[in-house]
This record gives structure tokens, sequence and C-alpha cells, in this order.
């Protein structure tokens, strides 16, 4: 099977391939090849070298004319030529003669009606393990894999090769590093990079582009259920806002914590397993993701004690971006397969590096088409390559802008269908900082967070009492069981409220300035929501 395979994408020169190995053969290999150590826990530890974050600048899309007309070409999807492609593919082929590769036969999306066949074939065995535990195994589906050589021919293949390294002058790269996309060929090279991430976010990309071609709205989200009334809550945000952390709640089963699709009968997840961020991570406030951390997972760039090998997740010496990919089974109460009904309740989270934003504040329609198509957050450091140490201001549209192959009014038309369609209320969460901005205020206490989600999921708020704040035009609620009724208006948490009130209007106005790239596609309600946030 997998031979044929190789041969058909001029691999043929490899010296053996391992196919579809299991997570404890996986180990046995990367440790005999030296790719890693084990942690006291039994996980496996990596360094991705200069590499701990994705390169965004070095990501292209072949263009090509079957495709081009749809691409939102510019600064997130850069051109790459026929030319190029076919230049670091043979570079690529040339390279893997007389190398082992692991291959690995698996899906994105755990609807069986839906789903993407994904072969990825790497040089380190710890990227096969990496790929097996956070797509889609076929085995959820009860098939064997022998049975189902077709399916992948109509899937995506990606190639890895971490040591294979363009020649800019030669392939039209902007540097040694590439994440070359072909659409038409249904391929994809990654090279240059040990960040087993890019493997995982390009399937995403390719999702991003297949889904709304037929009204299914690809969301950058996580996503669990209640166990009882199983009312399904999404949670958006960008890489370090909680969306792992919140969606791994003890009293709610989890679907799945980053890349979910919202279709005609509900909402699914892309993946099989969690790429959790585990700098600062502790027992007490994140147990679950704490506990996942065993035999079969992937720590990446997590400093262990040389005698011990116990963890330290509070060493930033290789960077803030720690992760930990593990299988979804990990978790207790995960949801099998990942499905689950329409939501109830949308949650943008995004972390506020200003300190002005309210902990918690429900948003009208109108408003959350706005901050959808905003995504602001703080982008923390080392989620991206060449970010310093302090967090950074940014607006990401639709939670995802580095994901997202098509233009983002397309995904925000999406949204606003399904949330008219299926009258889900939506909250905004900040999990950033309160108190002051970053340096003087304190991160929200993920307790006090989970309290207010909690609240607004459970329908204790349906009643509450709430109050406009002046700069956002936000609804605040004015008193939450277990929390602090004082942090809930954050002008309430400032020292000096002048200052407060000039780091929120000087937000607001950040807010509408990059809203003008959007303004010219939305409808008067939402150009409203701007309009009013700067009087």
């Amino acid at each position: 099977m997998s031979l044929t395979c190789l041969k058909e994408l001029g691999l043929e020169g490899v010296s053996q391939v391992f196919s579809n190995l299991e997570p404890a053969v996986l180990v046995e290999h990367a440790l005999r090849r030296n790719e890693g150590v084990l942690a006291d826990t039994g996980a496996f530890v990596v360094r991705t070298g200069a590499f701990t974050g994705r390169s965004p600048k070095d990501k292209y899309i072949v263009q090509e004319s079957a495709t081009q007309d749809q691409i939102w070409w510019g600064a997130v999807n850069h051109p790459l030529s026929e030319a190029g492609f076919e230049s670091l593919y043979k570079r690529v082929q040339g390279y893997l003669v007389g190398r082992e590769v692991y291959l690995q036969d698996l899906y994105g999306g755990a609807d069986a009606r839906y789903r993407l066949p994904v072969r990825v074939i790497t040089q380190y065995a710890w990227h096969s393990l990496f790929a097996h535990q956070l797509f889609v195994r076929p085995d959820i589906f009860g098939e064997a894999l022998q049975t189902v050589e077709s399916v992948y021919k109509e899937g995506f293949t990606i190639v890895d090769v971490p040591g294979c390294k363009a020649v800019p002058e030669e392939d039209g790269t902007a540097s040694e590093t590439f994440v070359a996309v072909h659409l038409t060929k249904r391929l994809i090279l990654i090279g240059g990079t040990e960040y087993a991430g890019e493997i995982k976010k390009s399937i995403f990309t390719i999702l991003n582009y297949l889904l709304p071609q037929s009204d299914f709205f690809p969301m950058h989200c996580s996503a669990n259920v209640g166990r009882e009334r199983e009312d399904t809550a999404l949670f958006f945000g960008l890489s370090g806002t909680g969306k792992t952390s919140l969606s791994a709640d003890p009293i709610r089963d989890l679907i799945g914590d980053d890349e979910h699709g919202w279709g005609d009968d509900g909402v699914y997840n892309f993946e099989g397993g969690c790429y959790a961020k585990c700098i600062r991570l502790s027992e007490a406030k994140e147990p679950e993701i704490w506990h996942a951390l065993r035999f079969g997972t992937v720590l990446e760039n997590v400093v262990l004690d040389a005698e011990t090998r116990s963890a330290d997740f509070a060493d930033e010496t290789l960077t803030e971006n720690t992760r930990a990919a593990y299988p979804i089974t990990y978790i207790p109460h995960a949801k099998l397969p990942g499905v689950g009904g329409h939501p109830n309740h949308v949650l943008f989270l995004t972390a506020d590096a200003f300190g002005v934003l309210p902990p918690i504040s429900r948003l009208s329609l109108a408003q959350a088409r706005f901050h959808f198509i905003s995504g602001y957050t703080a982008k923390l450091a080392g989620t991206e390559r060449g970010l310093g140490k302090e967090p950074q201001a940014t607006f990401s549209a639709c939670f995802g802008m580095p994901f997202l192959p098509l233009h983002p009014t397309r995904y925000a038309e999406l949204l606003g269908q399904k949330l008219v369609q299926h009258a889900a209320t939506v909250w905004l969460i900040n999990t950033g900082w309160s108190g002051g901005a970053y340096g003087v205020g304190e991160r929200i206490d993920i307790r006090y967070t989970r309290a207010m989600i909690d609240a607004a999921i459970e329908g204790k708020l349906d009643d509450a009492e709430f109050e406009e704040e002046p700069f956002f035009g936000l609804q605040i609620p004015k008193a939450i069981e277990g929390v602090p009724s004082e942090i809930l208006n954050p002008r309430n948490t400032w020292a000096d409220k002048e200052a407060y009130d000039a780091q929120a209007f000087h937000l607001a106005k950040l807010f509408v300035e990059n809203f003008q790239k959007y303004r010219d596609s939305a409808n008067p309600e939402v150009i409203a929501v701007a309009t009013n946030m700067v009087r």
C-alpha cells in the first residue's frame, strides 16, 4: 500500500517506509534515533531548534489557474509559482533518497460524512507520532487501514522533511523554510523547520478552503457540551487566549480543543487530539491537561531536570510557546466521536494586554459580527517566529487570519448565517489583564473566568441585570455568583480612572482603524458598531 503511494509521489528512492506505526513503536524509533528523551511521566520530550512556533512568512499557496481567483492573496497567502513548487518538490525527492520515512493514514474531521483523508509522510518518527495523536484515526470509524487505500487518493498528502532546505534564488522562496500548498495536486510540502505545528495547521488551511464551498463554517475554536442538557458551546480565540484550558471543563464533555466545522447537523471536531500550551501549567488550575502529559504525549521545548527528568513548566528558556500534543482520549469526559449539536453559546476569547475590556460581556448580533471580523487579542510571545518577549496587540480576522485562504468576509458571512439560524448567544471573554495594562495589572484568574463562562452557558445570566460601558458599547453583568463584583467592570480595577479612560479610548480607536479595511463589505448594523465606538 505505502510503497505504491511513494512511487506515485516519486519517492521510491527512500530506503524504508514505516507505515501506520502505533505510539509505543514510534517512541521506540524516536529514542533509537536520538530525536528526544522521556520525561518522568513517560511523555516524549523534543526540542524544535530555531523554530519554536509557526513561520507564517514562509507559507505559500501555488498560484495556478484552477484556484487563483478564489484565494485571498496578500500578507497571509503568499503566491508561489508552479515552477517554484516543482523545484521544491524535486529538492524534497532528492533529499529523501536513501532515507527512512514514516507514513500515517489519517483524517481531518470526526464526522464520517465530511472527513478529509490525510496522508502524512515524515522524516522524523516523532513527527509521525505527533500526526497520529492530533489527527482523526481511522479506527474511530471502525475501519481497517488496508481497506481504504482508494480513499486516501481523494485526500491531501503532506510530505514533511525538516532537514530539507529551500534555495531561495532557485525555488522562489523568501528563506530556506517552506510550507508550500498545491491545492489542485492536493499536496503539501514542509521543509526547513522542525516545528510540528506546521503539519497540523496546513490541514486546517485546507479545510478552511474546502468547507465554505459547501456552506459549511470552518472555525478556529474549541468546543464542549453539557452532559445533561447537551448544550454545545464554542470558544473562539488565537493561541494563548485559553481555548484549550477553558474548554477542558471538568463539568462538561470536550468535543475538541482547536478546530471545528459547523454544518447542517451541528459541529464536529477536525482533529483527534489536543495541542495545548503548557507554559506555567499547574495541576491545580488545569488538572485535565496536567494528567494528559503521559506516555504517548509529545512535549515540545519543555525544559526537564537533568537528573529526575521532571518538567519545569515555568521555565521559558527555550520559548513561551511550550506545547503538549496528546490524543483527546487522554482528557476525561472527551466526547467520542467529536461531534455535537448546534451551539447555544459562542464565546470570543481575547487576552487584552491593554487591560480595558471586561472579563465577560454580552454581544448583539451586529457586535458579534464586528468582533469576529476584528479578531482582537494580544498575541503572546513565541506563537510565531520573530515575536519579542512582550505581548503584542493584534487584530486577526475571524480569530484565525493566518489560516484563511479565502477573504475574511466569506467566513464572517457564514458566522452571521449560523447565529441567526440557531439563535446562539455570543459573549466576549477577556482572559487577559485587569487592574492595568500588561506589566502593571494582573492576568484574570482562570477560576473566575471559568465561573463567568459556566454562569453564561448554564443560563444563569439570562435574567441578570446588565450595564453598558461607554467605550465599546458592551453589556456587562453587574453580578455573577462566585466572582468579585468589582472585577466585572474593568474601570473599577484601575487605581487611575483617567488612565483607564485614555487607554480604553485608544483601544477603541485601534478597533475602528482596523475595521476600515472591511468597511466596504460590511452591512450598516456592523458599521454602526464601529461608528459608536469613537464619538
